[in-house]
Protein backbone atom coordinates (compact mmCIF):
# COMPACT_ATOMS: atom_id res chain seq x y z
CA UNK A 1 0.00 0.00 0.00
CA UNK A 2 1.47 3.65 -0.73
CA UNK A 3 2.40 5.64 1.83
CA UNK A 4 0.28 9.27 2.43
CA UNK A 5 1.10 11.98 0.27
CA UNK A 6 3.11 14.25 2.52
CA UNK A 7 2.14 18.17 1.50
CA UNK A 8 2.87 20.00 4.01
CA UNK A 9 6.56 20.52 2.53
CA UNK A 10 8.20 20.80 6.05
CA UNK A 11 10.91 18.30 4.77
CA UNK A 12 11.97 20.81 2.00
CA UNK A 13 14.27 22.58 4.78
CA UNK A 14 16.27 18.72 4.91
CA UNK A 15 16.50 18.35 1.38
CA UNK A 16 18.04 21.23 0.72
CA UNK A 17 20.05 21.43 3.63
CA UNK A 18 18.52 24.33 5.25
CA UNK A 19 18.42 25.84 8.84
CA UNK A 20 14.76 25.19 10.53
CA UNK A 21 14.00 28.22 12.60
CA UNK A 22 12.64 27.92 16.06
CA UNK A 23 9.97 30.18 17.66
CA UNK A 24 12.10 30.76 20.13
CA UNK A 25 13.98 32.40 17.11
CA UNK A 26 10.68 34.76 16.18
CA UNK A 27 10.63 35.55 19.54
CA UNK A 28 14.23 37.13 19.40
CA UNK A 29 14.23 38.13 16.32
CA UNK A 30 10.93 40.33 17.17
CA UNK A 31 13.19 41.75 20.59
CA UNK A 32 15.91 42.75 18.44
CA UNK A 33 13.33 45.05 15.81
CA UNK A 34 11.88 46.44 19.17
CA UNK A 35 15.23 47.57 20.40
CA UNK A 36 16.53 48.68 17.19
CA UNK A 37 13.17 50.53 16.83
CA UNK A 38 13.75 52.27 20.22
CA UNK A 39 17.30 52.78 19.57
CA UNK A 40 16.58 54.44 16.23
CA UNK A 41 12.99 55.97 16.55
CA UNK A 42 11.89 55.86 19.79
CA UNK A 43 9.98 59.26 19.26
CA UNK A 44 7.80 57.65 16.15
CA UNK A 45 6.28 55.35 18.77
CA UNK A 46 4.74 57.98 21.16
CA UNK A 47 3.80 60.20 17.54
CA UNK A 48 2.48 57.16 16.44
CA UNK A 49 0.37 56.76 19.90
CA UNK A 50 -0.84 60.18 20.19
CA UNK A 51 -2.38 59.61 16.55
CA UNK A 52 -4.14 56.36 17.41
CA UNK A 53 -7.97 56.55 18.80
CA UNK A 54 -8.75 56.92 22.45
CA UNK A 55 -8.75 53.73 24.10
CA UNK A 56 -6.50 50.84 25.69
CA UNK A 57 -4.91 50.49 22.70
CA UNK A 58 -3.68 54.09 22.36
CA UNK A 59 -3.03 53.90 26.13
CA UNK A 60 -0.79 51.19 25.67
CA UNK A 61 1.55 52.37 22.90
CA UNK A 62 1.40 56.01 25.14
CA UNK A 63 2.52 54.04 27.90
CA UNK A 64 5.52 52.64 26.00
CA UNK A 65 6.17 55.46 24.06
CA UNK A 66 6.89 57.83 26.57
CA UNK A 67 9.90 55.95 27.97
CA UNK A 68 10.85 54.86 24.28
CA UNK A 69 11.27 58.50 23.45
CA UNK A 70 12.70 59.40 26.76
CA UNK A 71 16.00 56.39 25.51
CA UNK A 72 15.98 57.79 21.89
CA UNK A 73 16.36 61.65 23.12
CA UNK A 74 19.73 60.52 25.03
CA UNK A 75 21.20 58.64 22.32
CA UNK A 76 22.13 60.40 19.31
CA UNK A 77 21.12 57.49 17.28
CA UNK A 78 18.45 58.39 16.01
CA UNK A 79 19.49 61.90 14.88
CA UNK A 80 22.60 59.86 12.93
CA UNK A 81 19.48 57.38 10.98
CA UNK A 82 17.83 60.59 10.32
CA UNK A 83 21.09 62.17 8.48
CA UNK A 84 21.99 58.82 7.40
CA UNK A 85 18.43 58.34 5.19
CA UNK A 86 17.43 62.00 4.50
CA UNK A 87 18.10 60.92 0.21
CA UNK A 88 14.83 58.99 0.77
CA UNK A 89 12.61 62.21 1.93
CA UNK A 90 9.82 62.58 -0.96
CA UNK A 91 9.76 66.19 -0.09
CA UNK A 92 11.63 68.85 -1.71
CA UNK A 93 15.33 69.96 -1.77
CA UNK A 94 14.77 73.06 0.39
CA UNK A 95 17.36 76.05 1.34
CA UNK A 96 17.36 79.57 2.55
CA UNK A 97 16.84 80.44 5.98
CA UNK A 98 14.14 78.89 8.39
CA UNK A 99 12.11 79.94 11.32
CA UNK A 100 13.57 82.98 12.47
CA UNK A 101 14.67 83.01 16.65
CA UNK A 102 11.88 85.04 18.32
CA UNK A 103 13.98 87.36 20.77
CA UNK A 104 13.16 88.45 23.99
CA UNK A 105 11.68 91.38 24.43
CA UNK A 106 11.41 91.93 20.41
CA UNK A 107 9.82 95.66 18.99
CA UNK A 108 6.13 95.79 17.77
CA UNK A 109 6.49 96.29 14.36
CA UNK A 110 5.45 99.51 12.92
CA UNK A 111 1.51 98.93 11.72
CA UNK A 112 0.92 99.37 8.11
CA UNK A 113 -2.09 99.92 6.12
CA UNK A 114 -2.34 96.39 4.91
CA UNK A 115 -3.51 95.86 8.91
CA UNK A 116 -6.69 96.95 8.25
CA UNK A 117 -9.06 95.32 5.55
CA UNK A 118 -11.61 98.33 4.23
CA UNK A 119 -14.37 96.98 5.15
CA UNK A 120 -13.30 97.73 9.06
CA UNK A 121 -13.08 101.38 8.55
CA UNK A 122 -15.84 101.79 5.86
CA UNK A 123 -13.59 102.12 2.89
CA UNK A 124 -14.40 100.74 -0.34
CA UNK A 125 -12.87 97.92 -1.36
CA UNK A 126 -10.26 97.25 -3.91
CA UNK A 127 -11.33 96.18 -7.51
CA UNK A 128 -11.71 92.46 -8.03
CA UNK A 129 -8.60 90.62 -10.19
CA UNK A 130 -8.51 88.23 -12.21
CA UNK A 131 -7.43 84.72 -10.22
CA UNK A 132 -4.49 82.69 -12.51
CA UNK A 133 -3.24 80.42 -9.86
CA UNK A 134 -4.28 79.73 -6.45
CA UNK A 135 -2.37 77.14 -3.98
CA UNK A 136 -3.71 74.95 -1.82
CA UNK A 137 -1.38 73.50 0.85
CA UNK A 138 -1.03 72.75 4.29
CA UNK A 139 -0.73 69.04 6.33
CA UNK A 140 -3.33 66.52 5.85
CA UNK A 141 -6.21 68.92 7.14
CA UNK A 142 -5.66 70.41 3.68
CA UNK A 143 -7.08 66.97 1.38
CA UNK A 144 -9.76 66.64 0.06
CA UNK A 145 -10.30 70.38 -0.26
CA UNK A 146 -7.56 70.46 -2.31
CA UNK A 147 -9.80 68.37 -4.74
CA UNK A 148 -12.76 70.07 -4.07
CA UNK A 149 -11.48 73.60 -5.12
CA UNK A 150 -9.51 72.23 -8.05
CA UNK A 151 -13.03 70.44 -9.38
CA UNK A 152 -14.65 73.46 -8.96
CA UNK A 153 -12.00 76.42 -10.53
CA UNK A 154 -10.09 74.25 -13.03
CA UNK A 155 -12.66 74.06 -15.35
CA UNK A 156 -13.09 77.96 -15.20
CA UNK A 157 -9.29 78.37 -16.22
CA UNK A 158 -7.65 78.68 -12.97
CA UNK A 159 -4.63 76.57 -12.55
CA UNK A 160 -5.10 75.10 -8.78
CA UNK A 161 -1.70 73.66 -7.57
CA UNK A 162 -2.36 70.84 -5.21
CA UNK A 163 0.60 70.21 -2.40
CA UNK A 164 -0.60 68.89 0.71
CA UNK A 165 2.41 67.92 3.06
CA UNK A 166 0.84 64.90 5.03
CA UNK A 167 2.50 64.11 8.62
CA UNK A 168 4.24 67.86 8.85
CA UNK A 169 3.27 70.75 11.41
CA UNK A 170 4.45 73.88 12.00
CA UNK A 171 5.73 73.25 15.41
CA UNK A 172 8.28 70.69 13.96
CA UNK A 173 10.84 70.91 11.20
CA UNK A 174 11.37 66.85 11.72
CA UNK A 175 10.05 66.00 8.08
CA UNK A 176 9.55 69.51 6.33
CA UNK A 177 11.03 73.65 7.26
CA UNK A 178 7.33 75.40 6.46
CA UNK A 179 9.57 78.37 6.54
CA UNK A 180 10.95 77.03 3.62
CA UNK A 181 8.61 75.50 2.04
CA UNK A 182 6.63 78.12 1.72
CA UNK A 183 9.24 80.60 0.20
CA UNK A 184 9.81 77.77 -2.14
CA UNK A 185 6.68 77.12 -3.05
CA UNK A 186 5.57 81.23 -3.80
CA UNK A 187 9.10 81.26 -6.02
CA UNK A 188 7.82 77.91 -8.22
CA UNK A 189 4.50 78.90 -9.06
CA UNK A 190 3.90 82.48 -8.07
CA UNK A 191 0.33 82.39 -6.87
CA UNK A 192 -2.26 85.20 -6.34
CA UNK A 193 -4.01 83.24 -3.75
CA UNK A 194 -3.29 80.84 -0.91
CA UNK A 195 -5.31 78.61 1.38
CA UNK A 196 -3.21 77.19 4.09
CA UNK A 197 -4.76 74.66 6.33
CA UNK A 198 -2.64 72.91 9.18
CA UNK A 199 -2.11 72.34 12.29
CA UNK A 200 -3.52 68.67 13.19
CA UNK A 201 -0.07 67.58 13.82
CA UNK A 202 1.34 69.99 15.94
CA UNK A 203 2.16 70.80 19.87
CA UNK A 204 5.62 69.58 19.83
CA UNK A 205 8.22 71.67 21.58
CA UNK A 206 9.91 74.73 19.70
CA UNK A 207 13.14 76.99 20.95
CA UNK A 208 12.14 79.61 23.16
CA UNK A 209 14.24 83.50 23.11
CA UNK A 210 17.03 82.02 25.35
CA UNK A 211 17.22 78.75 23.30
CA UNK A 212 15.31 76.73 25.90
CA UNK A 213 12.71 74.02 24.50
CA UNK A 214 9.33 75.42 25.40
CA UNK A 215 6.48 72.86 25.57
CA UNK A 216 3.26 73.44 23.95
CA UNK A 217 1.05 74.97 25.33
CA UNK A 218 1.33 77.89 27.33
CA UNK A 219 1.40 81.56 26.42
CA UNK A 220 5.26 81.51 25.46
CA UNK A 221 4.48 78.22 23.22
CA UNK A 222 1.43 80.48 21.42
CA UNK A 223 3.88 83.16 20.94
CA UNK A 224 6.46 81.22 19.39
CA UNK A 225 4.15 79.41 16.96
CA UNK A 226 1.91 82.71 16.04
CA UNK A 227 5.30 83.93 15.00
CA UNK A 228 5.67 81.57 12.65
CA UNK A 229 2.36 81.74 11.22
CA UNK A 230 3.35 85.33 10.74
CA UNK A 231 6.67 84.29 8.96
CA UNK A 232 4.65 81.82 6.43
CA UNK A 233 1.84 84.11 6.06
CA UNK A 234 4.40 87.32 5.25
CA UNK A 235 5.94 84.88 2.78
CA UNK A 236 2.94 83.81 1.14
CA UNK A 237 1.44 87.55 0.56
CA UNK A 238 4.23 88.18 -1.31
CA UNK A 239 3.83 92.15 -0.90
CA UNK A 240 0.78 92.76 -0.67
CA UNK A 241 0.61 90.96 -4.07
CA UNK A 242 -1.03 87.61 -3.21
CA UNK A 243 -3.88 87.07 -0.96
CA UNK A 244 -3.77 84.69 1.72
CA UNK A 245 -6.80 82.21 3.30
CA UNK A 246 -5.57 80.74 6.43
CA UNK A 247 -8.31 78.10 8.22
CA UNK A 248 -8.15 77.74 11.19
CA UNK A 249 -8.66 73.86 13.05
CA UNK A 250 -12.20 72.73 13.70
CA UNK A 251 -12.25 70.95 17.63
CA UNK A 252 -11.08 67.17 17.30
CA UNK A 253 -12.70 64.67 19.37
CA UNK A 254 -9.87 64.12 21.79
CA UNK A 255 -9.37 66.32 24.67
CA UNK A 256 -5.53 66.70 24.40
CA UNK A 257 -6.17 67.36 20.75
CA UNK A 258 -8.57 69.54 21.37
CA UNK A 259 -6.96 72.07 23.63
CA UNK A 260 -3.38 71.94 21.22
CA UNK A 261 -6.10 73.12 18.15
CA UNK A 262 -7.08 75.96 20.24
CA UNK A 263 -4.24 77.45 21.18
CA UNK A 264 -2.74 76.50 17.24
CA UNK A 265 -6.29 78.89 16.31
CA UNK A 266 -5.39 82.01 18.68
CA UNK A 267 -1.80 82.15 17.19
CA UNK A 268 -3.52 81.72 14.16
CA UNK A 269 -5.30 85.07 14.53
CA UNK A 270 -2.52 86.59 16.41
CA UNK A 271 0.39 85.92 13.70
CA UNK A 272 -1.58 87.22 10.71
CA UNK A 273 -2.99 90.75 12.33
CA UNK A 274 -0.18 92.58 10.72
CA UNK A 275 -1.74 92.10 6.82
CA UNK A 276 -5.04 91.96 7.40
CA UNK A 277 -5.94 93.28 4.44
CA UNK A 278 -4.09 90.32 2.69
CA UNK A 279 -4.28 87.27 4.58
CA UNK A 280 -8.17 85.98 6.31
CA UNK A 281 -8.93 83.70 8.46
CA UNK A 282 -11.18 81.43 7.75
CA UNK A 283 -12.77 80.27 11.26
CA UNK A 284 -14.05 76.58 10.80
CA UNK A 285 -15.09 76.14 14.54
CA UNK A 286 -18.27 78.11 14.09
CA UNK A 287 -18.92 75.86 11.09
CA UNK A 288 -18.13 72.19 12.49
CA UNK A 289 -17.26 72.48 16.08
CA UNK A 290 -19.46 75.71 17.85
CA UNK A 291 -18.29 76.49 21.17
CA UNK A 292 -15.20 74.53 20.62
CA UNK A 293 -17.55 71.16 21.11
CA UNK A 294 -16.81 68.27 18.78
CA UNK A 295 -19.85 67.03 16.67
CA UNK A 296 -19.89 63.78 14.31
CA UNK A 297 -22.44 65.25 12.20
CA UNK A 298 -24.22 68.42 11.56
CA UNK A 299 -27.25 69.58 9.46
CA UNK A 300 -26.54 70.50 5.68
CA UNK A 301 -29.68 71.32 3.19
CA UNK A 302 -31.73 70.03 6.51
CA UNK A 303 -30.22 66.71 6.43
CA UNK A 304 -27.98 65.12 9.77
CA UNK A 305 -24.69 64.40 8.05
CA UNK A 306 -22.07 62.97 9.03
CA UNK A 307 -18.98 65.57 8.24
CA UNK A 308 -15.77 63.87 10.48
CA UNK A 309 -13.69 61.11 9.69
CA UNK A 310 -13.83 58.01 11.83
CA UNK A 311 -10.46 59.70 13.69
CA UNK A 312 -12.03 62.46 15.07
CA UNK A 313 -9.63 64.81 13.53
CA UNK A 314 -9.78 65.44 10.09
CA UNK A 315 -13.02 66.11 7.60
CA UNK A 316 -14.77 63.40 5.36
CA UNK A 317 -15.94 64.25 2.06
CA UNK A 318 -18.61 65.77 2.93
CA UNK A 319 -17.37 68.37 5.84
CA UNK A 320 -14.61 69.11 2.77
CA UNK A 321 -17.51 69.93 0.51
CA UNK A 322 -19.02 72.11 3.21
CA UNK A 323 -15.63 74.36 3.45
CA UNK A 324 -15.01 74.11 0.43
CA UNK A 325 -17.97 76.51 -0.95
CA UNK A 326 -17.14 79.01 2.66
CA UNK A 327 -13.27 79.01 0.72
CA UNK A 328 -14.26 79.76 -2.81
CA UNK A 329 -17.49 82.14 -1.12
CA UNK A 330 -14.29 83.72 0.32
CA UNK A 331 -11.68 83.97 -2.66
CA UNK A 332 -14.84 85.43 -4.95
CA UNK A 333 -14.89 88.20 -3.03
CA UNK A 334 -11.34 88.97 -3.95
CA UNK A 335 -11.02 87.53 -7.15
CA UNK A 336 -12.71 86.91 -10.50
CA UNK A 337 -12.93 83.33 -12.30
Amino acid sequence: MAEPRDDSLMNRFDDFGLRRFKARDAVVSVLLVAALLVLFAGHSVLKAGDEMNPGIGRAIVVAVGHPSSWIAGQLPLASAAHTTTAFLNPEPALSGPGFAAVTRGAQASTVTPAAFPPATIGARAPPKVALHTLLVTGDSMSEPLDSDLAGDLIPKGVHVVQDPHIGTGISTTFIVNWAQLSAYQVKRYHPDAIVVFIGANDGFPMSGPSGQQVSCCDAQWAAIYANRVRQMANTYRQDGAAHVYWLTLPTPRDAARARISRVVNAAIEVGVQPWAAQVSVIDTVPIFTPGGVYRDAMKIDGVETIVRESDGIHLNAAGSALLAQTVLAAVRRDFTD
